[in-house]
């Protein structure tokens, strides 16, 4: 592979702290995300990983703790600005619109980017169609960069579990994202899926140029796509560096490997 530059920090999160009731769901946790990396979060379950997605997509409130994204800094921020920032998001639980066709789930994810108004694009009329028509162009430009060209007009719920998943994140490129965060990507999928997915994601990541960060359970594959993975267990920090530097960390190998690796 060839070596890819990375850029400054665009994404830093600090002290962030987040409770439910009594309970703490993540507790002082800081760390940041350069640009043209992949940044794995990795974690037992119940470590607090989906609680810091949605505290960087604006879905949770932290009670502490501030996340600065491209120099401008939120600690309240809904999903629709923190989407139009340019930070798209997979969901673990595919929240896609079964009834409707690849095409057009990929479709909704350019939402943000279409100007006209409703009115004309109800009509389909003169500056709307021809945007509709580039936007079009776009979205296939990802059916076939994912592969999917076989499948654009049939019903998402017809395909397989995989090829749902591949368009969830066709979908979140739809967005043109500048950081784009994916929440369990390879979740249920069988190994073949799995290195599909784990290619489609490197790809993103050096042809689009997308900064990822990534949540994932599959260990072999966290350490052979990314650039630097942070640790949690029980909503604390435990590690943070290069997937041999965690692999060695002994805190880490405890919580979450097992001595056995």
């Amino acid at each position: 592979m060839a070596s890819k530059h990375i850029g400054d920090v665009i994404l830093d999160v600090k002290n962030i702290s987040l409770s439910f009731g009594g309970v703490k769901a993540l507790t002082d946790i800081s760390f940041n995300v350069r640009e043209h990396e992949v940044r794995a979060i990795i974690g037992p379950n119940g470590a607090g990983k989906s609680s810091m997605l949605n505290c960087v997509n604006g879905v949770y409130r932290p009670q502490q703790g501030a996340i600065t994204f491209r120099g401008q800094t939120f600690s309240h921020m809904d999903s629709y600005q923190v989407a139009s920032m340019g930070i798209g998001r997979t969901f673990q639980n595919l929240a896609l619109f079964k009834g409707m066709s690849v095409i057009d789930n990929i479709m909704t994810g350019r939402n943000l980017k279409i100007k006209s108004n409703l009115f004309l694009q109800a009509l389909r009329i003169g500056p709307a169609q021809r945007e509709e028509e580039q936007h079009r162009e776009f979205v296939e430009h990802i059916i076939d960069f994912l592969e999917i060209q076989a499948f654009r007009k049939t019903p998402v719920g017809q395909l397989p579990y995989g090829l749902q998943k591949r368009v969830d994140l066709g979908r979140a490129l739809a967005m043109e994202p500048q950081l784009l965060l994916l929440d369990e990507p390879m979740a249920g999928m069988n190994v073949e899926e799995k290195q599909d997915m784990s290619r489609f994601v490197l790809d993103v990541n050096e042809e689009f140029g997308t900064t990822i960060v990534l949540i994932e359970h599959d260990m072999g594959v966290v350490m052979d796509i990314s650039d630097r993975v942070v640790v949690l267990d029980y909503g604390k920090k435990i590690g943070d560096g290069t997937p041999d530097e965690v692999r060695s960390n002994e805190e880490v190998i405890s919580a979450y490997l097992g001595t056995g690796h």
